[in-house]
């Protein structure tokens, strides 16, 4: 073993795949974690060496024990520690010097106890940091792989190499999960818990899954995080996945803020560490759910589905109206399409069921339908619908009209064999209990209810799709906005504003500003009437009476500008051509290591009112900012209504993607809005702006993000 920092690919390996084992505190007791967890790997078949150490055994479960680490014959793999939370630093130490880079710790006691414990996880990661080792938890319930079942909690499933891949922050929630997993026949391949991650946590079993990613590999991976540590490299990693064919779906909990942040910006202000938490799902291509029903809810029907829907198609057949009403009404909720099916469809349909069916669709087959009847009307839409249906749901009760075993084998064997992919909604629990157990052990999916899994295929039709920021942007001059930037205070000026936002490529209305009545003349002239006056100075022009507009002459000029000056504070008057039209806000704020939170919503007074935004992570694709505009509550508004013209949305999107590549290449700029952006068609001002910078010695040239197309050099 190398004494050295050990490879990704090397750790992996000795994670995942080890070929010897010791595990620190095996005893012959089951009911301790110790014992649990060697007998789970001995009871497993585990195929390496698997050395036990406890000096007051000779032998457990049939295998030699060894009184200390250092009596071990050879350097293991992988340690696993269960022993008492003070022996665990001495046992970390002669791991180090037996060679050890891989070391899982069972044992609780450390961060989740207080501060106490924290300096002990300290110690720990202080050594392993200087030994070149490579830790997992402490308080964590183990792993579970196709090679050892390396865990001491909760139930130990049989695992499938390429199944369903599990990665969790937390040991509990990974035992409800499998527990409700096993009800519904989930296989899975790699179960795997980090416990309280003093260094190896989420995002690092995902770096590790990607770069070992290869043929046989899961194509559903399913998280649970109860913090976000890395963003970044969890980014990275999820978006490589995907782009190899793998779908997520996550549980990020712990999404509730004690209380709005302070903030100068309208942006800062709503911009939550929840939606920081969504825009990263989103552009990483997460589906994002609630709850552990309905994490396995969405993994059951992406086993049915075979992946990803190749479309929004479905079909429904059943034998009761209602509920296929109540599924009908699901989908269609959530933008699913009932397939129409052609007149040969209709014709073949009508020749097998009962005068009495309705073959539309939903196809209602009645309670007296049978098993072949069922056959065959999947037999006919395979092979009349196939390239119009892109899934199907059965939906079925138990009537006591006909066999609902036979029903049952015919499903089984049509989700095999049908070209259409079934998901199965089997809702007799109580009646059908030993029938719904042989579908289980066929290793056949099944739903319990009709609106469930037709929100949870929902949430997989349109789940986030990843899109690349493109590079390409006109009269963007990113030189020149560096120098203002740099020659900037912490609040940037009017003219500073108005340089920085003409230099990204957006466009201004005609602005002058002035300090005194005797440039008002002239202002008004350059600028030409009707104008807008407004404070230079406050913060929130509005709250304070800083705003006056549709002044039309020089009178009304004099008078606004006499009141505006007399506002505490008020440093001067910036007098700008006045636009009409609809008001939207861009907006930007840093989020730690998120990056920036990208804000789009209705803009002027209402923004914070209304709250009707949207939010996604700098930079910003053209898919992803149009996917914004048109997922506003108000999107009609900006079309235009009632004979009011609308507001050009493919400048929209570019103003959006020139925001987000603003705020990348200047991660200096704390907040900032563009509030109101305003106008009529491709006549579209930043009509008031403000922009904020962080100034704590960061270099201007900056972090780029490392996820996405560069043309530039990346800075670590």
């Amino acid at each position: 073993m190398k004494t050295g920092m050990i490879t990704n690919k090397e750790l992996s390996k000795l994670l995942l795949h080890p070929d010897s084992i010791a595990v620190i505190g095996a005893s012959g007791n089951p009911l301790k974690p110790g014992g649990r967890v060697f007998k789970n790997i001995k009871d497993g078949n585990y195929a390496g060496k698997l050395w036990p150490v406890n000096p007051k055994s000779d032998e457990i479960m049939g295998a030699k024990a060894y009184p200390g680490i250092p009596d071990l014959p050879g350097t293991p793999d992988l340690a696993l520690i269960a022993i008492p939370a003070p022996g665990v630093i001495g046992a970390m130490q002669q791991l180090a010097a037996k060679g050890t880079k891989a070391v899982i710790i069972l044992t609780a006691g450390f961060g989740e106890k207080g501060e106490e414990g924290k300096a002990e996880e300290q110690k720990i990661l202080k050594l392993a940091s200087a030994n070149g080792m490579k830790v997992v938890g402490p308080n964590c319930s183990g792993f579970l792989t196709p090679i050892y079942a390396g865990k001491f909690a909760g139930i130990i499933p049989d695992l499938k190499p390429g199944t369903i891949d599990l990665v969790s922050g937390s040991g509990a929630t990974v035992d409800y999960l499998m527990e409700q997993a096993a009800t519904r026949g989930l296989r899975f391949s790699h179960v795997l818990n980090f416990g309280n991650s003093i260094q190896m946590g989420v995002e690092d079993m995902l770096e590790l899954l990607d770069e070992s990613h290869g043929p046989g590999s899961s194509k559903i991976v399913l998280i649970y995080m109860e913090s976000v540590r890395k963003p970044q490299k969890l980014l990275k990693h999820v978006r490589s996945l995907v782009a190899k064919g793998c779908i997520f779906a996550g549980i990020k909990s712990g999404t509730t803020d004690a209380g709005a942040k302070a903030a100068a910006s309208h942006t800062g202000a709503m911009a939550s560490s929840d939606n920081a938490v969504q825009a990263l799902f989103n552009k990483a291509g997460i589906i994002r759910v609630k709850s552990k029903a309905e994490l396995i809810e969405v993994a059951c029907a992406l086993v049915c589905l075979k992946g990803a829907a190749k479309g929004n198609k479905a079909v429904i057949v059943t034998d009761a109206g209602g509920p296929g009403v109540m599924l009908s009404d699901e989908l269609n909720r959530f933008g699913v399409e009932l397939a129409t099916f052609s007149e040969k469809t209709n014709e073949r349909l009508a020749g097998i069921l009962p005068p009495e069916a309705a073959w539309g669709n939903p196809i209602d087959c009645l309670p007296g339908r049978t098993a072949e009847i069922i056959q065959n009307v999947f037999t006919i839409l395979g092979e009349e619908e196939a390239d119009n249906i892109d899934f199907a749901f059965f939906v079925s009760g138990n009537s006591g009209m006909s066999d609902n075993g036979e029903i049952y084998q015919a499903i089984i064997e049509l989700t095999k064999t049908c070209l259409i992919p079934i998901l199965p909604v089997l809702s007799s629990a109580t009646t059908c209990a030993d029938l719904l157990e042989k579908v289980k052990e066929s290793e056949t999916i099944y739903f319990p209810d009709e609106v469930l899994v037709g929100y949870a295929v929902s949430q997989i039709v349109n789940r986030p799709v990843i899109s690349d920021q493109s590079l390409s942007l006109d009269n963007y001059n990113k030189e020149g906005i560096a120098k203002v930037l740099a020659d900037s205070g912490k609040i940037l000026s009017p003219e500073a504003v108005e340089t920085v936002l003409k230099k990204a490529g957006f466009k201004l209305p005609p602005q002058t500003e002035i300090s005194s009545e005797a440039e008002l003349k002239e202002a008004c002239r350059k600028v030409t009437f009707p104008v807008v006056m407004k404070v230079v100075g406050p913060l929130h022009k509005s709250d304070v009476g800083g705003v006056k507009t549709d002044i039309c002459h020089m009178e009304e000029a004099c008078n606004a500008f006499k009141e505006l000056m007399a506002i505490p504070d008020v440093k001067g008057v910036l007098i700008q051509k006045m636009v009409t039209g609809t008001e939207v806000i861009l907006g930007a704020a840093r989020d730690g290591d998120f990056g920036h939170l990208i804000m789009f919503g209705l803009g002027g007074i209402y923004t914070e009112v209304l709250k009707d935004v949207q939010f996604a992570l700098a930079p910003l694709s053209t898919d992803e900012a149009m996917k914004m505009i048109r997922s506003l509550r108000s999107f009609k508004i900006l079309e235009g209504v009632r004979g009011e013209a609308g507001i050009s949305l493919d400048l929209l999107a570019e103003y959006l993607v020139r925001l987000g590549r603003l705020v990348t290449d200047f991660p200096i700029i704390q907040e900032m809005d563009l509030n109101p952006v305003k106008g009529v068609g491709k006549d579209l001002y930043a009509v008031d702006a403000r922009i904020f910078i962080l100034k704590k010695n960061l270099p201007t040239h900056l972090v780029f993000h490392p996820w996405f197309p560069c043309d530039r050099p990346e800075h670590s």
